[in-house]
């Protein structure tokens, strides 16, 4: 997969998570540390473990083989235009158990300092699963500006994709489960 990626410079890899001379989620790491490709993971292994640990290793998505074509195929989009998607299966359970362990703070977390009111307010429409059409819709304002918030977010946060503030605001309490 490595050399492959060399040879190749593709835009998307599709990554498995078992392999024989490594695991998959190493191999996304080092294809992420030496090339610009996105990653996106298919596997029949729907484990909380290989889900976090793909989105640790930097996955833009994590789908399952027995995900409908259109569904794949979505998630290669996704992951080429700098966005994520995670196997709308795993969604949700996922969420549910990583939720229960972030404890909700006061105020605004000094990871999320840098951020102005209105990028907090994306952000905070971004953990709930709404689209940029949809975030400009309840702002009132045009859907080029929520993409400027969502990249300014990612920018000084130091981030890859949506998914990754998701992660974020839950982690750091900004975001709490409905």
């Amino acid at each position: 997969a490595l050399q492959r990626n060399r040879d190749l410079q593709p835009d998307v890899v599709l990554m498995d998570i078992r392999m024989p001379a490594m695991d998959g989620l190493e191999a996304t790491r080092r294809i992420l540390a030496s090339s610009p490709a996105r990653v996106v993971i298919l596997t029949t292994f729907d484990a909380d473990e290989y889900v976090y640990g793909a989105l640790q290793a930097g996955a833009s998505g994590f789908m399952l083989k027995d995900a409908p074509p259109g569904q794949l195929l979505a998630a290669v989009r996704a992951a080429a235009a700098g966005n994520a998607l995670i196997d709308a299966s795993v969604t949700k359970r996922f969420i549910a158990h990583f939720t229960k362990a972030v404890r909700p703070q006061d105020g605004t977390p000094d990871a999320l300092s840098t951020l102005t009111g209105r990028e907090l307010d994306v952000l905070r429409l971004l953990t709930g699963g709404l689209s940029n059409s949809e975030i400009a819709d309840r702002l009132v304002v045009e859907e080029t500006t929520v993409k400027t918030h969502v990249s300014r977010i990612l920018m000084k946060l130091g981030l890859r994709d949506r998914v990754q503030a998701v992660i974020l605001a839950y982690e750091t309490g900004f975001a709490q489960p409905r």
